[in-house]
């Protein structure tokens, strides 16, 4: 019972919290993808994952962590989003990678281009007093691109092996 509810809540909750955290504070904790990555080595352990099979959502993590660490080393994301994706890869795996790819950057285009249009806006006087409003309002911000990648991930969490099982 104990490991059917980590198989479903484990992931999304913690996927949710990062997206909420990079709304509100335009960062993602470092402890939030710690936790994902051990959950991911317990679970996977506890449903009887393949050491092959564990390899493989590894290397799919790796890959994608490679890829995050290079666009921010160009600072075109944030290390947090670098490592959330990577993350989010050991869960989806090898086989799912390109539709979370793909998903994560139609989403990412998304978030962006509503970012940009409520900063073209004036702030609400009810929002004056907001530092996330604020925060967000700045027209030279960041974006918080791990709402795409958590949304990109929750939508193919359920079609994953995770659900197999």
């Amino acid at each position: 019972m104990l490991v059917e509810t980590a198989r479903l809540f484990l992931f999304p909750s913690l996927m949710a919290f990062a997206a909420s955290s990079d709304l509100l504070t335009m960062t993602i904790s470092n402890r939030i993808s710690l936790a994902l990555a051990l959950g991911f080595l317990i679970l996977a352990t506890a449903c009887g994952f393949t050491p092959q099979a564990v390899l493989w959502h590894m290397l799919a993590g790796l890959g994608v962590l490679a890829a995050g660490l290079a666009l921010f080393a160009r600072r075109l994301i944030g290390g947090g989003d670098a490592k959330l994706a990577a993350v989010a890869a050991l869960w989806l795996g090898l086989d799912r990678l390109a539709d979370f790819a793909l998903l994560s950057s139609l989403l990412g285009g998304a978030v962006t281009l509503a970012i940009l249009a409520f900063r073209r806006m004036p702030l609400p006087t009810w929002l004056a007093d907001q530092v996330q409003a604020l925060t967000l309002h700045q027209p030279d911000g960041g974006v918080p691109y791990g709402i795409a990648l958590a949304a990109a991930a929750l939508v193919i969490y359920p079609s994953t092996s995770w659900m197999a099982f």
